[in-house]
């Protein structure tokens, strides 16, 4: 499994540093010998891909790690870092709270849907929590599709908190268009199972 991060400290009589990973922890020892040949002579914040091995004394430390060029990380200009795109997108619970509201005043929202998204939330905590500190220790991950599951069965509030919080799956955008898509489907579906019209169907 390879990881992001940035150089964070280089000794450069010594050969060798430590590496912040991008998704948070422990910095990880490297040494030069760990970087890939023509990589380049280490500096501090440099981002740089690498794996993880454990040495002899079981600790853990960077192995084939390279450079990342600065045309492959740089932003289009205007664009928002994901820093602040997490930050914007915790608007979206506030603005489902205030549609709850609504539906229930004009609708009569049962209470127990209140109930569930509070529930599918702490559990999409916890596990993402769970996928974070697996993916910190090298150990077996949480498959994107349940944490997706999570989200689409009312867990995506939390799903939000956990992200920004944790810093973890907020940056990767292929998992986060497929977040935002299972959002507007369980919105989609609260708001129709809902309305009048389905009400009656199911009554």
């Amino acid at each position: 499994m390879r990881f992001e991060g940035i150089i964070k400290s280089w000794n450069d009589d010594r050969d060798f540093g430590f590496i912040a990973p991008a998704h948070g922890g422990q910095e990880i020892f490297v040494h030069v010998r760990a970087f890939k040949p023509r990589s380049g002579r280490p500096q501090v914040n440099r981002r740089v891909i690498f794996e993880v091995e454990l040495n002899h004394q079981g600790k853990r430390r960077a192995k084939n790690v390279e450079m990342v060029r600065a045309t492959s990380v740089s932003r289009k200009a205007g664009a928002r870092p994901p820093a602040q795109r997490g930050i914007a997108s915790l608007f979206a619970i506030p603005a489902f709270v205030f549609l709850y509201v609504t539906l229930s005043v004009i609708w009569h929202v049962p209470a127990w849907f209140a109930a569930l998204y509070l529930a599918a939330s702490l559990a999409c905590i916890v596990v993402y929590a769970v996928d974070k500190s697996a993916a910190v220790a090298g150990r077996r991950r949480v498959s994107e599709n349940t944490l997706l599951a999570l989200g689409l069965a009312g867990g995506w509030p939390g799903a939000l908190i956990a992200q920004q919080a944790l810093r973890h799956k907020s940056s990767k955008a292929a998992f986060r268009s497929a977040f935002w898509g299972t959002v507007v489907v369980n919105v989609a579906a609260f708001v129709a199972i809902n309305s009048p019209f389905v009400s009656g169907l199911l009554s």
